[in-house]
């Protein structure tokens, strides 16, 4: 074989690794190219399923005061830290029955939507520690003026149920009428209806409960016995409405069924570590966001995954769970009023 020759095998070698270098160098970023357009795609995409409705504006400064909170120096020393104040978030369940899903696992009437769970959230400032107060829908209170997107307002109503705030002012009533009774600024809204909690539920792999007693409620389609269940999301949900097969019937007892559900959500959520799974995660946020309704200060998938991220060590161990105080309500006894001075001292230790 010549120099020459030798030359060309070299040559054609060196060539064909070169080429192979490139298919592999356009390739990978082919790959990359993907991963950025499918990441940016998955953004929007839980960006975009997010609905909001802008409290503030509507509601202006008449409202309770907002807390007092001091950064402490490591978050100050932060380029852009988490946030660590004390916050106050109303969520509420929403039974409407928009969508086939919402009527599939029977919510409110076509008509409408009610708010037949409300919460008040109050997280500590540390972001460690958590109070949960649920506040019974069959609670009448004086509902105020509420404001409305079509214009005009509604009128001031005496021994109204409470949950009739949310079905003739929507969200910004819900808000004014939660903040009206407690003196409490609510500084977030955060609302998921029927079908985004089921989802959320069989999204996490559900979530497991102990019961107290037997559960036979043909109006929610539940059939529990006492006992520990593994629930999936329909099963969950039909827990979180069901009040005939338990207790005296009333809301009440409904409530403590849905604290049990809130503290195991938690526990569910801690047991398998989304944030080592990415698959999980999109599937987790992809359910909570697609019936998600948040205040406009949340109404975006960063902002929710900071309060996320802020609340990492919170765990159900540190997450009290209490109802207002109630008392059988005079005029009525199928419904209840906040029972003084108990209702507005377990407010005031919120604020």
């Amino acid at each position: 074989m010549t120099g020459h020759e030798e030359q060309g095998g070299a040559g054609r070698r060196v060539g064909r690794r070169s080429r192979r270098l490139k298919i592999v160098g356009l390739t990978l970023a082919g790959v990359m190219t993907l991963g950025i357009a499918g990441a940016g795609w998955v953004y929007w995409h839980l960006n975009d399923n997010i609905k909001s409705v802008d409290i503030n504006s509507a509601l202006g400064d008449d409202r309770p005061a907002r807390a007092v909170t001091t950064p402490t120096a490591s978050a100050s020393a932060s380029a852009s830290p988490l946030p660590t104040g004390s916050v106050n978030i109303l969520v509420l369940g929403s039974d409407s029955r928009s969508g086939k899903e919402n009527k599939k696992l029977g919510g409110g009437d076509s008509s409408g939507a009610r708010s037949d769970t409300a919460m008040v959230v109050h997280i500590d400032a540390g972001r460690t520690g958590a109070t949960v107060v649920s506040i019974p829908r069959d609670t009448l209170v004086t509902r105020p003026s509420c404001p409305l997107s079509s214009g005009g307002s509604t009128s001031v109503a005496y021994n109204a149920m409470f949950n009739s705030a949310y079905s003739v002012g929507g969200a910004v009533c819900a808000v004014k009428t939660v903040e009206s009774i407690t003196g409490v600024r609510m500084d977030h809204y955060l609302e998921i209806d029927f079908s985004g909690f089921a989802k959320l539920v069989d999204a996490l792999g559900g979530v497991t409960v102990t019961t107290d007693q037997d559960i036979d409620d043909d109006d929610s389609h539940l059939h529990l016995k006492k006992g520990t269940h593994h629930l999936d999301g329909t099963t969950a949900l039909a827990l979180a409405r069901t009040r005939h097969g338990i207790g005296d019937g009333s809301d009440l007892g409904r409530i403590g069924l849905q604290q049990k559900l809130v503290k195991a959500l938690l526990d569910q959520m801690a047991s398998i570590s989304l944030l080592t799974n990415p698959a999980k995660l999109y599937e987790v946020a992809d359910a909570v966001t697609a019936s998600l309704t948040t205040d406009t200060g949340l109404d975006s998938l960063s902002e929710l995954m900071r309060l996320g991220q802020s609340l990492k060590g919170l765990t159900s161990d540190h997450l009290k769970t209490v109802m207002m105080p109630v008392v059988t309500a005079p005029s009525d006894p199928n419904r209840v009023i906040a029972k003084e001075p108990a209702a507005s001292e377990l407010w005031d230790s919120l604020k």
